[in-house]
């Protein structure tokens, strides 16, 4: 099977958390960058890691990378590119763009000629002077970064945290790339509980099911390159069948999610039914300052307001305040916060284990660890306090 470079991009932070999955499918050769990881695989790659990649924004296809300063350099080199190995002569072809630090700033312009040189790169090929587009799409980007031009094709087309469960939102939604990382660096495992005090439409404790049962999250959506005539379908079907194969019907969970808004619960039971998740997980209403657990180990991971604006920001630090008296109620639980207030620390009267700098959409934000201590070996799953 031919051999292939890919891109999976991902949030800022992230990366080493996307490297580590593309590891554990068994890609081993990784390039890590800023904001994605490069890796070379056989085209196969292509369904598995759409179908698996839980930390990815999305997979894209490498076509080429080189140096450029000049409009014309960008034609040429870009015309000089294999497009008619990926491109058949009716695929729907968009070109994107983006340029930072670089001669060749105008990303309309870059557009345009990239079209155009894949045009004429086609018409040489196709013998024709006309392109009807109304084929598979092949969303195509050239990035330019300090005067290099690196062209891709996109793999996944909607973005990878679009697994086809969340069909309604609430106020400012955790993407389910980053909640599915909160739960990856806390290294939480299925057989203890978790809870998230601040669930809001159910994100974090929807993503802990997905991997706790070992439901691939991309098994419940489609994605672009299905279409694509170099991917032959039998392949698709192979990896979702081997996908359902690997789904952990018997594991147990113990999961909850608490929300202080009634709407906002209801959407996350919503949101779990959707994902196949019913009975799975607990949803219930309730204050965050307030909650507590029958069992005796167990992991918080959660994403409580910030304060962003100055009218909330009294309001969250005493919220924060509050929250310090419930964690000294669960003393063997291990605590996972992720804000973008700097004070959190100081708030809760706790020095964290370890912090991460992380990215939730354009807010920069740091991921608290606050580590418990380890479970008594004759403790099993969901021991629960005396």
């Amino acid at each position: 099977m031919r051999k292939v470079e890919l891109i999976a991009t991902a949030a800022f932070g992230l990366e080493a958390i996307v490297a580590h999955e593309l590891r554990q499918l068994g890609y081993e050769e990784l390039k890590v960058e800023n904001g994605k990881v490069i890796f070379k695989a056989d085209i196969s790659a292509i369904p598995r890691c759409n179908l698996w990649l839980r930390t990815a924004d999305r997979l894209l296809l490498k076509i080429g990378e080189f140096d450029t300063k000049s409009f014309n350099d960008l034609f040429e080199k870009t015309k000089a590119l294999p497009w008619t190995d990926w491109i058949p002569g009716d695929a729907q072809f968009p070109v994107e763009g983006k340029s930072i630090k670089s001669q060749l700033f105008s990303v309309p312009d870059c557009q345009a000629i990239v079209k155009k040189a894949i045009v004429e790169k086609m018409k040489e090929k196709h013998k024709t002077n006309w392109f009807k587009e109304t084929g598979p799409r092949y969303r195509v980007e050239v990035a330019l970064l300090s005067d290099t031009a690196t062209l891709t094709i996109d793999t996944s087309g909607a973005g990878l945290h679009k697994r086809g469960y969340r069909k309604m939102s609430g106020d400012a939604p955790l993407k389910e790339t980053l909640a599915a990382a909160l739960i990856s660096i806390s290294r939480w495992k299925p057989d203890r509980a978790l809870i998230d005090p601040f669930c809001g439409t159910g994100t974090i404790p929807i993503e802990a099911a997905l991997i706790g049962r070992n439901i691939a999250p991309g098994l419940g959506r489609n994605f672009v390159s299905e279409n694509w005539p170099q991917i032959p379908r039998n392949i698709w079907d192979r990896y979702r069948d081997e996908a359902r194969g690997l789904i952990l019907h018997d594991q147990p969970l113990g999961i909850r999610g608490i929300d202080i808004d009634t709407a906002a619960v209801k959407l996350a039971n919503y949101h779990a039914k959707e994902a196949g998740l019913t009975n799975l997980i607990s949803f219930q209403q309730g204050d965050a300052r307030n909650f507590n657990s029958r069992y005796k180990y167990g992991y918080l991971i959660t994403n409580p307001p910030y304060g962003e604006r100055m009218s909330e920001k009294e309001e969250v630090e005493n919220l924060y305040r509050d929250m310090a008296e419930a964690f000294q109620l669960l003393d063997t639980w291990s605590f996972y916060i992720l804000t973008s207030h700097p004070a959190l620390e100081r708030l809760i009267n706790r020095k964290s284990s370890k912090r991460r700098k992380v990215y939730n959409g354009r807010i920069q934000c740091t991921y608290y660890q606050f580590f418990g201590p380890r479970p008594d070996n004759l403790q099993g799953p969901f021991a629960r306090l005396e």
